[in-house]
């Protein structure tokens, strides 16, 4: 054993052990400076919505993660690299699974796609009122691939981003200001100007109902039977749904205390008899 010892030459191996040496001090470097940049630059992106309220969370924290992954990525084709390890063929075979990836989750990525374009447009926000997709409710929560909607008889609707975006979307709750359109007919040989002061009176009485803007009660139409007023009055947004279910009822009862008839169908039935 004395003998193998001494016939080693340690210089034949020092310049070999201090290459490796280096590398994994330069990988360690790369490692924990690259960890370092990536959570410095994730932090800084999302900490931009939190200074800006009208932003989303959510959007900026996914732009965030983004980005945190693809600085690591590097720094490991850069860690590899100093071990002397070729990464193109590495970076080409990630690319090509990640284009088999993306083509087998295409509805996926359209839908997150879609999720991105809703959280930077924000045509709507949670606790906001809705007609998406063909449902309508309540927005309880919006990520990147699904909105979630609370209908008034509190059953979820979970909407794949991808049918939202692109189509009609209706924000009930948009303005705070809110006009509530109703008809209402009566027969062509009542007084129209005492049928408008019943029905501004019934405006006037309801609590929800503003002064300002003033309800708008017009005759829109003159139907085969009836007359038809448009009646527009305006509330704030959460006493909509109120006026729409409690007014037609109040000026029902109104026009008849008022002996306003309200016209209906008539169906005129002839008998022939055939032995006449």
């Amino acid at each position: 054993m004395e003998e193998f010892l001494a016939s080693l030459d340690i210089n034949q191996y020092l310049p070999a052990a201090l290459a490796w040496a280096t590398n994994i001090l330069l990988a360690l470097a790369i490692l924990i400076i690259g960890l370092w940049i990536a959570s410095k630059v994730y932090n800084a992106i999302a900490a931009i919505a939190s200074s800006h309220p009208q932003l989303d969370d959510t959007l900026f924290k996914f732009f965030g993660s983004v980005a945190r992954y693809t600085i690591l990525a590097f720094v490991g084709i850069a860690v590899l690299n100093r071990f002397g390890v070729q990464t193109a063929s590495i970076i080409a075979l990630l690319g090509a699974a990640g284009l088999a990836i993306g083509l087998a989750l295409q509805g996926t990525l359209s839908n997150l796609a879609a999720g991105v374009m809703l959280l930077i447009f924000r045509p709507y926000k949670v606790n906001d009122f809705v007609d998406a997709a063909g449902k309508f409710g309540k927005v309880t929560e919006i990520d990147l691939f699904t909105t979630i909607l609370q209908t008034f008889d509190n059953k979820q609707i979970i909407i794949p981003n991808s049918q939202i975006w692109g189509e009609q979307i209706v924000n009930h709750s948009h303005h705070e200001i809110r006009g509530v359109d109703m008809t209402f007919g009566i027969a062509y040989n009542e007084n129209i100007d005492a049928a408008r002061a019943v029905i501004d009176k019934v405006l006037a009485n309801h609590p929800h109902v503003l002064k300002d803007p003033a309800p708008f009660v017009e005759v829109s139409t003159l139907n085969d039977s009836s007359v038809d007023f448009i009646v527009r009055p305006f509330c704030h947004g959460e006493h909509y749904f109120n006026i729409l279910f409690s007014v037609p009822e109040q000026i029902k009862k109104a026009l008849d205390e008022a002996n306003i008839e309200i016209p209906f169908p008539h169906r005129k039935v002839i008998v022939v008899n055939e032995n006449a």
